[in-house]
């Protein structure tokens, strides 16, 4: 996540959730770019990674603590899914660029980051290449609908 971001704006919905009735459309997306070459147990430790950090970016994405019909109470979660795609080395080159240019909030998970154990390692192997030259296998962005969607032209969903 660069610091020199700005926020997008907060995640509102645009229509009142019907029961049973049209789906909720908010204003931003939330979306993961995964390389297509991952293996399986790969893709969801690349995404949990990648959504670990908006809500503390973009507080507004986070809803309310869950609690159920005995009182147990429960962490909170997003307040709107998250949208999972796939694409080429090539695209997620692409897209990241894309990003970038736009100034979205954006998480990157580079291949460097399977060999190492901790935060501070993980932290220095990003550092440690340019930005042009990192061999992302995900990335993570938030943002206005459209811009989200130009970011990840060419993606696909995920399987």
């Amino acid at each position: 996540m660069r610091t020199d971001q700005t926020v997008a704006p907060a995640a509102t919905a645009t229509a009142a959730p019907a029961a049973g009735g049209a789906p909720v459309r908010f204003d931003t997306k939330i979306a993961v770019l995964l390389r297509e070459d991952l293996e399986p147990w790969q893709r969801l430790n690349v995404t949990a990674f990648l959504v670990s950090g908006l809500g503390t970016v973009s507080p507004e994405v986070v809803g309310e603590p869950y609690a159920d019909a005995d009182g147990v109470a429960y962490l909170p979660m997003f307040r709107q899914p998250v949208l999972v795609f796939e694409g080429t080395k090539e695209l997620m080159a692409a897209a990241h660029g894309r990003a970038l240019s736009r100034a979205l909030p954006s998480a990157v998970f580079t291949s460097d980051l399977f060999a190492t154990g901790n935060d501070r390692d993980n932290r220095a192997a990003v550092r440690a290449v340019a930005t042009d030259r990192l061999d992302l296998v995900g990335l993570a962005v938030h943002g206005p609908r459209n811009a989200v969607d130009k970011v990840l032209k060419g993606a696909r969903m995920h399987p």
